[in-house]
Protein backbone atom coordinates (compact mmCIF):
# COMPACT_ATOMS: atom_id res chain seq x y z
CA UNK A 1 0.00 0.00 0.00
CA UNK A 2 1.85 3.75 -0.85
CA UNK A 3 0.82 7.14 0.94
CA UNK A 4 -1.42 9.15 -0.87
CA UNK A 5 0.12 11.83 -2.50
CA UNK A 6 -1.50 14.67 0.26
CA UNK A 7 0.65 13.36 3.07
CA UNK A 8 4.13 15.34 0.88
CA UNK A 9 7.81 13.48 0.99
CA UNK A 10 9.01 12.31 4.00
CA UNK A 11 12.29 13.11 3.52
CA UNK A 12 13.48 16.71 3.94
CA UNK A 13 10.32 18.36 3.56
CA UNK A 14 10.86 20.91 7.03
CA UNK A 15 9.73 24.41 5.66
CA UNK A 16 11.05 27.31 7.13
CA UNK A 17 9.17 28.88 10.37
CA UNK A 18 8.44 32.74 10.09
CA UNK A 19 7.63 32.13 14.30
CA UNK A 20 10.10 31.90 16.80
CA UNK A 21 10.28 30.09 20.29
CA UNK A 22 10.22 31.99 23.44
CA UNK A 23 13.88 30.89 23.59
CA UNK A 24 14.90 31.54 20.03
CA UNK A 25 13.53 34.95 20.80
CA UNK A 26 15.94 35.11 24.17
CA UNK A 27 18.74 34.37 21.95
CA UNK A 28 18.19 36.83 18.77
CA UNK A 29 17.67 39.39 21.57
CA UNK A 30 21.48 38.74 23.19
CA UNK A 31 22.98 38.47 19.65
CA UNK A 32 21.78 41.80 18.88
CA UNK A 33 22.39 43.39 22.74
CA UNK A 34 18.88 43.98 23.47
CA UNK A 35 18.52 41.59 26.24
CA UNK A 36 18.35 42.83 29.81
CA UNK A 37 18.12 40.45 33.16
CA UNK A 38 14.90 42.45 34.20
CA UNK A 39 12.99 41.16 30.88
CA UNK A 40 14.13 37.67 32.11
CA UNK A 41 11.48 37.37 34.72
CA UNK A 42 8.39 38.27 32.18
CA UNK A 43 7.00 35.84 30.29
CA UNK A 44 4.35 38.06 27.45
CA UNK A 45 5.97 41.21 26.08
CA UNK A 46 9.10 40.11 24.77
CA UNK A 47 10.10 42.68 21.98
CA UNK A 48 9.77 41.47 18.30
CA UNK A 49 12.72 40.11 16.41
CA UNK A 50 13.99 39.44 12.78
CA UNK A 51 14.08 35.76 11.48
CA UNK A 52 17.82 35.10 11.75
Amino acid sequence: MSRHTSYGKSIGTTKKRNVLKRFERVDVLKKLGRWNEAEKKRVTGLPKTPVL
